[in-house]
């Protein structure tokens, strides 16, 4: 009889210390979500390499909430609560972009120097939404108030640029991570989505034919200096965004000097790859129930899309005023590609080209403004600090 009452309290304790007692029940709906968003994941393959480790932190931290439980004099931290120092303290978003300047080629931006005005025009979306959010704020509606550092968060969306959202948050709004950062990545898996009716709307069915004349070679010199003279003029313009510039800047001169090709593959790949599990799992597992599912949530998430919605239209509206001023030498269609959703945007523009003209090729020019996205993604964070920090 003593063997089992010992048997019996020892299945009463694990069941008292099973999370299906100690967890919120709205964590089981995040861990619908967090199954949902791993079938986009892995069956449609919706930016899967970061989606993948935010759904599956998701899933395990609703789970397992003491997965990020922090540490007490009793007991350590749990294991992600370690590994989310790295986003904290804002060390992982400018790795990333160390590995994203390594993997990218700057001649389309460097050969049409233009370009950089429509990255900046897309960046439309960043402030409309930072002001919209302001405006809702002061409204003062229940489960919809917005202080102006979250404001500047949700609006850092608009870039369509998740490392950069992720930086921005935990310096602003560290406590709107969950949500921003996966509506951040949700609308750069959703770009292919997203934007094509936003384009066609915009545009006539003639400016979206336009074949552009082909980008002039751009020599190895002009690739080595870009990378030198952007760092020193944003350094001491807004020194705020020379983290996230400066380490972009970094890994192409690493690409484009070509004496440094093994730390330049690290980059690239190893240390991208590792930093990219870190910071999925981790920002993942911030979005427990009780912090996504929320009006304020639900407000984020539709905030972000049409702050994508309106950066895409910023840029192709000033696409057509290129169109325009050039006498129908640039297609509008490029414009949209100044999000800094890399290279995926650039892809869809030139689809979208594509389909009414089976002879145009955009995807060349369309990686101008595209890469002009990240730097001006990255610049509009610097600006949203230097004034809400």
């Amino acid at each position: 009889m003593e063997i089992w009452n010992g048997f019996v309290q020892a299945l009463q304790g694990i069941w008292e210390s099973s999370g299906l007692l100690k967890n919120d029940p709205r964590n089981y709906a995040m861990i619908v979500i967090a199954l949902i968003l791993l079938y986009l994941a892995i069956k449609k393959e919706f930016e899967p390499l970061l989606l993948l480790p935010i759904a599956f932190g998701m899933l395990l931290v609703n789970l397992y909430p003491d997965i990020m439980a922090a540490p007490t004099d009793e007991a350590n931290g749990g294991l992600f609560y370690y590994l989310y120092q790295g986003v904290k303290l804002g060390i992982y978003p400018p790795l990333i972009f160390l590995g994203i300047g390594a993997m990218t080629d700057f001649g389309p931006l460097i050969a049409n120097p233009k370009s950089f005005l429509l990255g900046a025009a897309a960046q439309l979306g960043i402030f409309v939404t930072f002001i919209g959010a302001m405006f809702i704020g002061d409204l003062g509606i229940e489960g919809l108030s917005f202080t102006a550092k979250e404001a500047g968060s949700i609006g850092i969306i608009g870039g369509a640029d998740g490392p950069t959202a992720i930086f921005v948050t935990t310096k602003l709004a560290p406590h709107l991570l969950g949500p921003i950062a996966v509506a951040a990545y949700s609308y750069m898996a959703l770009v292919p989505i997203i934007q094509p009716p936003i384009m066609r709307a915009l545009t006539t069915k003639k400016e979206r034919m336009v074949v552009m004349e082909q980008l002039r070679p751009v020599s190895k010199v002009e690739k080595i200096l870009f990378p030198i003279i952007v760092t020193i003029i944003i350094a001491l313009v807004l020194p705020d965004a020379a983290p996230l510039v400066g380490m972009l800047m970094l890994g192409n001169l690493m690409r484009e000097s070509g004496v440094v090709s093994r730390i330049s593959n690290t980059a690239q790949n190893e240390l991208m790859n590792i930093i990219t599990i870190f910071l999925g799992v981790t920002v993942g597992a911030t979005a427990t129930g009780e912090v996504f599912l929320s009006w304020q949530t639900i407000g984020i998430v539709i905030m972000g899309l049409l702050a994508f919605g309106f950066g895409t239209a910023g840029g192709v509206l000033f696409g057509k005023l290129m169109y325009k001023v050039s006498g129908g030498k640039v297609n509008p269609l490029i414009g949209s590609a100044g999000v800094s959703a890399v290279p995926m945007a650039a892809r869809v523009a030139q689809k979208v080209g594509q389909r009414e003209n089976p002879s145009n090729f955009l995807l060349m020019h369309a990686m101008g403004p595209n890469v002009a996205g990240v730097i001006g993604s990255a610049v509009a964070a610097g600006v949203l600090l230097a004034i809400l920090q």
